[in-house]
């Protein structure tokens, strides 16, 4: 073989190679930004969900804060009818109430 044709198939193997590796640098680079691109989105839907399980927190707030209103309305009315009946003694459930309070806190 020629001193001319083993350069030939030298500078065709280094070709090759090099063409190679940059078609596989550019499927390597695509691959990266394919993966940015699906952590992004990723990250977007977990913002969503977090902003969605905020307002569902706030909502159950709000729902408890009327829940806690509307208990302190009915004992407030359980209290005036107490007031008002004639055959409860305040004095003695208000009593018989603050004996509870202390064995509940115990």
């Amino acid at each position: 073989m020629s001193t001319t044709a083993i350069v030939v198939i030298v500078i065709a193997v280094i070709v090759v190679l090099a063409i190679g590796a940059y078609v596989y640098r550019q499927r390597q680079a695509r691959q990266v930004e394919e993966r940015r691109i699906e952590a992004g989105e990723q990250r977007s839907l977990a913002e969503t969900k977090a902003r969605e399980a905020e307002q569902a927190r706030l909502a159950a707030e709000e729902q408890a804060d009327r829940a806690r209103a509307r208990q302190n309305e009915a004992e407030e009315l359980r209290r005036q009818a107490d007031e008002v009946d004639p055959d409860v003694d305040v004095d003695a459930d208000d009593a018989a109430d603050d004996a509870a309070d202390d064995k509940e806190k115990v």
